[in-house]
């Protein structure tokens, strides 16, 4: 016999790799016997309760899956809305796997709940209180009754749910009538499960459908349909609005190993799409939550952790702080933080974010910024100087080629912003790609400023700074100046595996900068 503590409810046994092997090869197809007399050895009655007048199913009448998640939103407020309704008249005993109330009213996978009911005799107290059949005692109206022939062995050996149902080991489970109480919304969603319980296949395609029938999967226990419903919906065309949907679906099927290849492909989708941050200029925050109050709730108590404030400059600390989107206080201690961040030592910052890189927030771990950080050091005497270290990384070099980019955060010398810029250009003579470190000055107009400056970098064996260039420049705003070919090689040899200029996968470049009088 089989061991229902291993196989029977094992999800990894219901699926394979394609679509076409819904089930594994030991599952058979008994769509015939489906709502079949002949077939079956119990009849299930599922009886439907009203819904609120302008409440719908999920995917009813929803096109795309914005207008599911759209649709269901409004119903988890409806559901927040009657949290009051007083429970107390349900008797305990109705329910299957009845959840702790006092964890219900936060549970986001409970829009709607689900009453199993064995149908039969009362016993003899209940009788003599005067309690009715258990599936007639409900806070909500029946509005319809459907009646349906079942096969008690293959509900049970797809769905713990019906599996516990069919052998609680008491008198009433040897009963044939079975009933369930759902909500109107999930009727069409529960005739799909139990159809893909006897054929392992569905009738709907469409996403927001497939949604619906997903939730009810979840709701009773079909971790096969759940898988089933999870791989139509991972090859159908992803968009931000269906990744960030199935990533907020309720925590219960998240935690499924049957939906994670889903969500699995929707972080991926994500981190692909917005790798380059700098594309979308748009705020998503103001774009999802036009009203102020709810923009600033959701900024300051889900997203302002994932923000690194500590790696922005000074001026932007200082609109960060009257920026209109966050609260206040949230934002005072927001820039507090990362000021205090900030004054660290060095290698108490390092400490900081190795400490922090476990977590989920990471608000203190270096990331590859449009614009490289840089430490600076400065001199007023003798002479107003600066010497401006810049790191990047050996993927980052690589990602320059053939003609690419990347410039530092801006130092100032002199009350004037300077700034550094490393590029894969072709050598003067066009013959083979090289590497060249420029230094530009930030402001245009007619303000002219002469600088010494020199460009030096670490190399090996020795792993010191070494000179290599030197020159002078009079800026006028705007200009940049430096060397095409810094190390006097090809792109190919710099970049090589026995490069002298990676440490431990680091080019680690000085820019020195002094005020000519």
């Amino acid at each position: 016999m089989r061991d229902v503590n291993t196989d029977l409810f094992d999800p990894r046994t219901e699926m394979d790799s394609d679509i076409s092997r819904s089930a594994s090869s030991s599952d058979g197809d008994f769509g015939f016997a489906f709502n079949d007399s002949n077939f079956s050895d119990r009849l299930l009655r599922i009886e439907i309760m009203g819904d609120p007048p302008e409440s719908r199913s999920d995917g009813e009448g929803c096109t795309s899956i914005a207008d599911w998640a759209r649709d269901r939103k409004r119903r988890r407020e409806d559901i927040k809305k009657d949290n009051g309704l007083d429970l107390s008249a349900c008797p305990e005993e109705q329910i299957l796997n009845q959840p702790d109330m006092d964890d219900c009213v936060g549970c986001e996978n409970q829009d709607e709940e689900v009453e199993a009911m064995i149908e039969g005799s009362p016993s003899g107290d209940e009788a003599a209180n005067g309690n009715e059949s258990s599936w007639s005692m409900d806070c909500s109206t029946v509005v319809r009754v459907k009646t349906l022939h079942i096969s008690s062995p293959i509900l049970a050996a797809k769905s713990p749910f019906f599996y516990k149902l069919f052998s609680n080991g008491m008198k009433e489970s040897e009963q044939r009538h079975v009933a369930l109480r759902i909500n109107a919304s999930e009727e069409a969603a529960l005739m799909e499960l139990l159809n893909f319980m006897y054929s392992n296949t569905l009738s709907t395609t469409a996403a927001p459908a497939l949604l619906d029938v997903l939730m009810a999967a979840d709701k009773f226990e079909v971790a096969s349909c759940m898988r089933y419903c999870s791989r139509l919906l991972r090859n159908m065309p992803m968009t931000p609005e269906s990744a960030l949907l199935y990533l907020e679906l309720p925590s219960s099927v998240l935690m499924g190993e049957a939906v994670q290849p889903l969500t699995d492909a929707a972080r991926q989708y994500l981190a692909s799409r917005y790798k380059d941050m700098t594309k979308f200029q748009d705020e998503w925050a103001r774009a999802q939550y036009p009203r102020v109050e709810e923009r600033r709730e959701v900024l300051g108590s889900r997203l302002a952790r994932f923000i690194r404030f500590p790696h922005m400059t000074c001026r932007k600390l200082k609109k960060v702080l009257t920026c209109n989107d966050f609260d206040h206080d949230v934002a005072s201690k927001l820039v507090l933080e990362a000021l205090f961040f900030k004054a660290e030592a060095p290698h108490r910052q390092r400490t900081l974010a190795a400490e922090e890189s476990v977590t989920l927030n990471r608000r203190f771990v270096e990331r590859a910024y449009k614009y490289r950080p840089v430490k600076v050091v400065e001199f007023e005497r003798p002479r107003q100087q600066c010497v401006v270290y810049l790191d990047l990384k050996r993927e980052e070099c690589e990602n320059l080629f053939p003609s690419g980019r990347v410039y530092s955060q801006a130092f100032h010398l002199g009350g004037q912003g300077f700034f550094l810029s490393a590029h894969c250009n072709m050598d003067q003579q066009s013959s083979f790609h090289c590497f060249g470190l420029f230094l530009g000055m930030q402001e245009k107009g007619s303000v002219s400023f002469a600088v010494d400056y020199e460009f030096a970098a670490r190399s090996k064996p020795t792993e010191e700074f070494v000179s290599k260039y030197k020159g002078n420049y009079t800026f006028t705003g705007g200009k940049a100046v430096g060397y095409r070919n810094l190390f006097a090689i090809p792109w190919t040899s710099f970049m090589a595996d026995d490069s002298l200029y990676f440490i431990n996968g680091i080019l680690h470049l000085r820019a020195e900068l002094t005020i000519r009088h």
